[in-house]
């Protein structure tokens, strides 16, 4: 598992009480390669895993995100797995748009920022950990409704475009990051249509064969991510391990 990275690495996941992210957790510390796993989220985690660290931060705000800086404290991380994201938030009335009337500026502006600008921002949090001559892989979920290229349905207007200005930083930060690290990987991900709260509204017409458990997503993802080399950072895959055009 993730051989670019040295036995007793640190990982950081956030979004770690969600579906994938807990998923994620468990496969990490299920490996005796990892050493700390810091599994950020806004409630705590109970597990008394002796190498994981539970740290309750809302990173969509900039209080959490220097709360896991701090937490950090400059020290190299090896692995970011960032799995937070939203697509519908009764809170905010917030559903995916099918057609352009129901565009609402509110709206579109909380989706921005949560599947694109939380995560950017935290690697700016983070990037003293993250540059150096370190083995780093920031992996980062997005979807491939995400691409421009792929969008042949249209709506899901602010999910859509939240995705694909997502991976534009990411793109831009990978370009960065290899300045400040050679070793320095940083992927999109596509993780399939998963079985977790975010896709509860919307899984009606997926087949049950389509329909992945946030466990077997978890170790499709690690699979893809062990593949890639620091001369594949900013790019876009899925689950499969398939490229995705942007």
């Amino acid at each position: 598992m993730l051989s670019h990275l040295p036995k007793d690495f640190t990982a950081v996941v956030t979004g770690a009480s969600g579906g994938i992210g807990s998923a994620m957790v468990n496969a990490l510390l299920a490996s005796e390669k990892t050493g700390e796993v810091i599994a950020i989220s806004r409630s705590f985690l109970a597990s008394d895993h002796p190498r994981l660290k539970s740290l309750i931060a809302d990173i969509t705000t900039e209080h959490g995100r220097s709360v896991v800086a701090q937490q950090v404290s400059g020290r190299p991380v090896h692995f970011l797995f960032n799995a937070i994201g939203t697509l519908h938030d009764d809170s905010h009335g917030l559903q995916p748009e099918k057609r352009l009337e129901q565009l609402d500026a509110a709206s579109l502006n909380h989706v921005m920022h949560i599947n694109a600008a939380t995560p950017a921002l935290l690697i700016a949090a983070l990037k003293p950990s993250l540059q150096g001559s370190h083995p780093a892989i920031i992996a980062s979920l997005s979807a491939r409704v995400g691409s421009i290229t792929d969008n042949g349905y249209g709506g899901w207007y602010s999910y859509r475009a939240s995705k694909a200005a997502h991976n534009m930083l990411m793109k831009t930060a990978s370009i960065e990051l290899t300045r400040l690290n050679k070793q320095s990987i940083v992927l999109c991900l596509h993780p399939g249509t998963t079985d977790t709260a975010l896709s509860k509204p919307f899984q009606a017409r997926v087949p049950n064969d389509k329909l992945f458990t946030p466990d077997f997503v978890a170790e499709q993802l690690l699979k893809v991510i062990s593949q890639r080399t620091p001369e594949d950072t900013g790019s876009f895959w899925d689950w499969a391990g398939e490229a995705i055009e942007w």
